[in-house]
This record gives C-alpha cells, structure tokens and sequence, in this order.
C-alpha cells in the first residue's frame, strides 16, 4: 500500500485536506481519531493516563482535554509523559488499519508526524501550510483558545520551515476554499500514478 504521511501545523487544514482526498477516493486513517478511541471511557490507555494525570479527569472517569492540553503544553515534561503513554499505541493501530485498507492508496493525517520519526514509514510527505498568523487565527475561531494559548501549541511543534524542507509535496492553505480543491486534486493524480 503506497502510503501518504499528511502533517502541517495546528490550524492549518490537515481535516479539510484530508476530507477532499477522501472523497476522491484515498484511504483515509487520522491519527487524532485513533487517540479519541484510544482514550475513550473504558480504553486501557485512558486507565494510564489517569494513573499520570489523575488531574485531568473528570469525576465521572472521562478524559478533561482541555486540561490535559493546558497541562501538557505548559510542560514539557508532563508533555513527553504523556507522548510515551498515546504514541506507541497510536502508531500500532494506524498501521493496523492502514494494512486493512483496500483503497488506492493511505492518507496517514498525523499531525506531530517528524516530532514521532514516523517520516520514515511513509512513501510520500504531504505538508499542508499557511502562514502563522493564519493558524492562529483558524484555531481561535474554531476552538476558543487564546492567541498565546495557541502560540504555545505553535510553539511546541517542529518549525514550519523545517517541516516544509521534510516534504515530498506541499499544498498552500493559506488563501479560500476555492484554492485548495485543484491542489488536492493534482496531489490525488500523482498519488494515484506511484
């Protein structure tokens, strides 16, 4: 199965694109879906991470998110604790279901794609980018954060510019929808054509 590591910084369109390849056909497998059902009530993970992070439950033995982001992006520490508990199990099942697929090719949508090393697992890098101020902007919109809130997150993550020189192929979300469909289109084509 040829497979498509999809990354970009937060806010930056990986879901939309991701979407559009989907609808084209790709097999699409998002890594931050995996962590949600990994960390669902009941989830052996879940049980870790409240060992870790007792604090970032609710009483009712749910995953608190937003404390455990707030948690982790203000220490590193607490943020590489918490990599060691989801990533492995993360990566185990994305390559489970990606041996699964029967589609042309995978779309692996993992986010923190060169901060794991999972580059190496991929036959093709796609970047999805725009400007920073862009990120901020998308992400305080949609998700309520502050502007330092999400500068923290930004922060957190490897550089643009080190993550547009790991890729193979790079789609510019910066502008309106109406630019990113012919994108996604011509990425669709080559990948089709590997």
């Amino acid at each position: 199965m040829f497979k498509v590591g999809l990354t970009g910084g937060i806010g930056s369109g990986k879901s939309t694109v991701a979407d559009q390849l989907a609808a084209l056909g790709a097999g699409v497998i998002d890594t931050d879906l995996l962590s949600r059902e990994l960390t669902a009530p009941g989830a052996p993970i879940l049980a870790r991470i409240g060992s870790a992070f007792s604090d970032c439950l609710f009483p009712d033995g749910q995953l608190d998110r937003a404390a455990l982001r707030a948690r982790v992006f203000a220490d590193a520490a607490a943020r590489t604790r918490l990599e060691s508990i989801l990533h492995p199990p993360i990566r185990a099942l994305m390559l489970e279901r990606a041996a699964g697929l029967t589609t042309p090719y995978a779309v692996l949508v993992i986010p923190l794609l060169f901060e794991t090393g999972q580059q190496t697992l991929m036959d093709r890098i796609l970047v999805v980018d725009c400007p920073e101020s862009v990120q901020i902007d998308r992400v305080c919109r949609r998700s309520g954060l502050s502007k330092a809130e999400v500068a923290r997150i930004i922060a957190a993550q490897v550089p643009r510019a080190q993550r547009l020189a790991g890729a193979d192929d790079i789609i510019d979300n910066g502008g309106g929808p109406e630019a990113l469909a012919p994108q996604v289109e011509r990425m669709h084509r080559r990948y089709l054509a590997a």
